[in-house]
């Protein structure tokens, strides 16, 4: 249901006469809850006593913001000093009723033609992927030939190109603010407690109930298990319209819990609490959180700084991030399509074991998903920060787990193929629940 989002301002007489530059410089910006931004100038009344900014969008709980002249450091509509103004929404087309929740096919199609599909895309992707796997000679031989951290550089490249449009959205420069926020800390003890000590307990649970007969797929298992994720969820964040800030200090956050607690993690649950006997070094998993979110943090972050300056706000929240977000999920599907062409042909010959590891990752999923999502609701967390939390909780850093993996037990062993079966079960199981969650988003909020 497309909205037309008003932000009515009454102008005081500090912006009369005198103030006349600075009163044809007013413009409004209205942030959606994927992060993107959109600027529109002011419209002024023939008295000159008031001005009106609009714009039609889908997404209801767009913010409004007020931008004097040249100022990219936006004042909330609602309590800006000068001027003063008041958010409303209209529907477009129809009359909206505050009590009755969208349906799935209004939220869907609330979604671009490349996000409202890419389920289409993705099964598409795999399935070509497999074909050319098995008959396409020399395919993963090519793709295997130059590695990093022994990821295939065809896989690291992917990885950097899907994460690296969605943090140039990430609002770096009001990231300091929100740190300051007196509800983040709590924010940040649920997302330890969820990932850090429920998270790894559960999947070892699981991967111990589903897999008893089989030790290799099941610390194949335990490993991605105990990998956070801190790439593919700004993508399934995004799509669901989390909180893109919030889950950039969200990853940031797990990220260096990562490089501490990841091997102490797969020493316990592996040793420990399976019995084996499993060395992993801190300088593997750091080396990992470095390649796969550093460097495309890095380059988001000085993107956003640099271009901003270069070609102003406007230009880079209007123009080039319209531009170039959208490229982060053909990153996505080029990266899926790589993967299942390496793995093609030991998925077609080892199906019955790809099933059976599919098993307590499928378990894991909706527990944790359900889980956070029923946490959050009873603790009256936003949508955005809700969504953020969950889909955090139930993803996990494959390409850390199939690094660990092939260091630890070599390339063709069971625990590495477990790892690699992680991200192909994770990948459409996690975009249907996106789906879910935006089908909720007007029922539980």
């Amino acid at each position: 249901m497309a909205h037309r989002l008003v932000c009515t301002l009454e102008v005081s007489g500090i912006l009369s006469g005198a103030d006349i530059e600075q009163r044809q410089g007013l413009r409004c910006r209205f942030v959606n809850t994927s992060g993107s931004a959109y600027d529109v100038d002011a419209s002024y009344t023939e008295d000159g006593c008031s001005a009106q900014c609009a714009v039609e969008t889908e997404d209801c709980d767009s913010k409004a913001f007020v931008l004097l002249d040249n100022q990219d450091e936006p004042i909330p509509c609602k309590s800006a000093p000068v001027p003063t103004g008041t958010f409303e929404t209209e529907p477009v087309g129809q009359e909206a009723s505050a009590s009755s929740p969208a349906n799935f096919r209004s939220v869907v199609g609330a979604l671009g033609w490349l996000d409202r599909y890419l389920f289409v895309w993705i099964i598409i992707v795999m399935v070509l992927g497999v074909v050319a796997g098995n008959y396409i000679p020399g395919i993963e031989t090519g793709f295997n030939g130059s590695k990093i951290d022994s990821v295939s550089l065809p896989i690291a490249i992917g990885l950097w190109w899907m994460m690296y449009p969605v943090l140039c959205k990430v609002r770096y420069e009001l990231l300091g603010k929100q740190l300051l926020e007196p509800d983040l800390r709590n924010q940040l003890a649920i997302s330890f407690v969820l990932n850090w000590l429920i998270g790894p307990a559960l999947m070892t649970g699981i991967a111990w109930a589903t897999l008893p007969d089989l030790s290799g797929y099941r610390n194949g298992v335990i490993l991605v298990g105990c990998a956070r994720c801190i790439a593919m969820v700004l993508i399934w964040n995004q799509l669901a319209c989390g909180d893109t800030d919030f889950c950039a200090i969200l990853v940031a956050f797990n990220s260096i819990l990562q490089i501490v607690l990841y091997a102490p993690a797969v020493l316990f649950f592996l040793n420990v609490v399976s019995g084996g006997s499993v060395s992993v070094s801190f300088s593997t998993v750091a080396k990992s959180v470095a390649l796969f979110l550093g460097l495309p943090l890095a380059a988001g972050f000085l993107t956003r700084l640099v271009l901003r300056k270069w070609r102003g706000a406007q230009w880079y929240d209007r123009k080039f991030l319209p531009w170039f977000g959208p490229t982060a999920l053909i990153g996505l599907l080029y990266t899926i399509f790589v993967m299942f062409a390496l793995q093609g042909k030991q998925i077609v010959h080892n199906l019955g074991d790809v099933a059976r590891v599919a098993v307590p990752l499928l378990v894991y999923f909706a527990i944790t998903f359900w889980g956070t999502l029923a946490v959050c609701c009873a603790l009256k967390i936003s949508y955005p920060k809700s969504i953020t939390q969950t889909f955090t909780a139930s993803s996990n850093n494959f390409e850390l787990a199939i690094a660990v993996a092939v260091a630890s037990f070599g390339i063709n062993s069971e625990e590495a193929l477990a790892a690699v079966v992680g991200p192909l079960i994770e990948v459409p199981v996690l975009l249907g629940l996106v789906y879910v969650a935006l089908g909720l988003k007007n029922r539980l909020w």
